[in-house]
Protein backbone atom coordinates (compact mmCIF):
# COMPACT_ATOMS: atom_id res chain seq x y z
CA UNK A 1 0.00 0.00 0.00
CA UNK A 2 2.21 2.39 -1.22
CA UNK A 3 2.09 6.40 0.29
CA UNK A 4 3.43 9.52 -1.13
CA UNK A 5 6.53 9.99 1.41
CA UNK A 6 5.71 13.58 1.63
CA UNK A 7 2.78 12.57 3.43
CA UNK A 8 4.59 10.37 5.12
CA UNK A 9 6.65 12.85 7.14
CA UNK A 10 3.52 14.55 7.73
CA UNK A 11 1.50 11.96 9.22
CA UNK A 12 5.12 10.75 11.36
CA UNK A 13 4.73 14.12 12.67
CA UNK A 14 1.36 13.80 13.16
CA UNK A 15 1.72 10.98 15.56
CA UNK A 16 5.08 12.13 17.52
CA UNK A 17 2.01 14.83 18.38
CA UNK A 18 -0.28 12.26 19.79
CA UNK A 19 2.56 10.10 21.13
CA UNK A 20 4.16 13.04 23.53
CA UNK A 21 0.59 13.25 25.14
CA UNK A 22 1.63 10.01 26.13
CA UNK A 23 -2.58 8.65 26.00
CA UNK A 24 -2.70 5.52 24.07
CA UNK A 25 -6.61 6.08 23.27
CA UNK A 26 -5.17 9.37 21.08
CA UNK A 27 -2.84 6.94 19.41
CA UNK A 28 -5.27 4.71 18.30
CA UNK A 29 -8.16 7.52 17.49
CA UNK A 30 -5.45 8.72 15.00
CA UNK A 31 -4.69 5.18 13.63
CA UNK A 32 -7.88 4.61 13.11
CA UNK A 33 -8.17 7.61 11.32
CA UNK A 34 -5.35 6.96 9.11
CA UNK A 35 -6.52 3.62 8.63
CA UNK A 36 -10.24 5.02 7.13
CA UNK A 37 -8.17 6.93 4.74
CA UNK A 38 -5.93 4.13 3.31
CA UNK A 39 -8.78 1.53 3.25
CA UNK A 40 -9.52 -0.63 6.35
CA UNK A 41 -9.72 -3.80 4.34
CA UNK A 42 -6.41 -3.04 2.85
CA UNK A 43 -5.03 -2.08 6.40
CA UNK A 44 -6.33 -4.88 8.37
CA UNK A 45 -4.92 -7.49 5.67
CA UNK A 46 -1.86 -5.98 5.94
CA UNK A 47 -1.71 -5.95 9.07
CA UNK A 48 -2.66 -9.65 9.61
CA UNK A 49 -6.00 -8.42 11.56
CA UNK A 50 -9.46 -9.37 10.36
CA UNK A 51 -11.18 -5.88 9.58
CA UNK A 52 -13.60 -6.38 12.73
CA UNK A 53 -10.79 -6.62 14.89
CA UNK A 54 -8.98 -3.55 13.38
CA UNK A 55 -12.15 -1.34 14.12
CA UNK A 56 -12.45 -2.52 17.49
CA UNK A 57 -9.07 -1.80 18.37
CA UNK A 58 -8.86 1.38 16.81
CA UNK A 59 -11.62 2.83 18.28
CA UNK A 60 -12.17 5.86 20.17
CA UNK A 61 -10.94 5.52 24.31
CA UNK A 62 -9.83 1.82 22.98
CA UNK A 63 -6.14 1.01 24.32
CA UNK A 64 -5.07 -1.51 21.75
CA UNK A 65 -1.87 -3.74 22.77
CA UNK A 66 1.61 -2.93 21.41
CA UNK A 67 1.52 -5.54 19.18
CA UNK A 68 -1.61 -4.25 17.30
CA UNK A 69 -0.21 -0.71 17.31
CA UNK A 70 3.30 -2.49 15.72
CA UNK A 71 1.41 -4.08 12.83
CA UNK A 72 -0.81 -1.11 11.89
CA UNK A 73 2.28 1.12 11.85
CA UNK A 74 4.05 -1.00 9.62
CA UNK A 75 0.83 -2.17 7.36
CA UNK A 76 1.29 1.76 7.08
CA UNK A 77 4.69 2.52 6.48
CA UNK A 78 5.33 3.66 9.68
CA UNK A 79 7.44 2.48 12.02
CA UNK A 80 7.66 3.43 16.40
CA UNK A 81 10.66 4.76 17.21
CA UNK A 82 12.35 5.53 20.38
CA UNK A 83 14.01 9.19 21.31
CA UNK A 84 15.60 10.17 24.52
CA UNK A 85 12.98 12.43 26.39
CA UNK A 86 14.08 16.13 26.41
CA UNK A 87 13.19 17.72 29.79
CA UNK A 88 13.39 21.08 30.89
CA UNK A 89 15.16 22.33 33.90
CA UNK A 90 13.67 24.43 36.34
CA UNK A 91 14.30 28.09 36.38
CA UNK A 92 17.48 28.53 38.70
CA UNK A 93 18.52 24.87 38.56
CA UNK A 94 22.18 24.42 37.01
CA UNK A 95 21.82 22.33 33.54
CA UNK A 96 23.19 19.02 34.54
CA UNK A 97 26.84 18.29 33.07
CA UNK A 98 27.60 16.68 30.22
CA UNK A 99 29.18 13.04 30.66
CA UNK A 100 33.16 12.65 29.85
CA UNK A 101 33.90 11.81 26.89
CA UNK A 102 36.57 9.86 27.58
CA UNK A 103 37.04 6.21 26.51
CA UNK A 104 36.89 3.44 29.04
CA UNK A 105 39.54 2.21 30.58
CA UNK A 106 41.64 5.53 30.18
CA UNK A 107 42.45 8.39 32.29
CA UNK A 108 40.52 11.95 31.59
CA UNK A 109 42.95 14.32 31.07
CA UNK A 110 43.85 17.02 33.93
CA UNK A 111 41.78 20.16 34.30
CA UNK A 112 43.89 23.16 33.08
CA UNK A 113 45.02 24.91 35.55
CA UNK A 114 45.22 28.89 35.97
CA UNK A 115 48.61 30.54 36.68
CA UNK A 116 48.30 32.34 40.05
CA UNK A 117 49.98 35.83 40.13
Amino acid sequence: MPVDPARLAAIAEDLNEVLACGDPSLLAAALGKLAREHGMREVAAAAGLSREALYKALRPNAKPRFDTINRVCGALGLRLVANRAVVATPPGTPAPQPRSQTPPGQAAPAPARSKAR
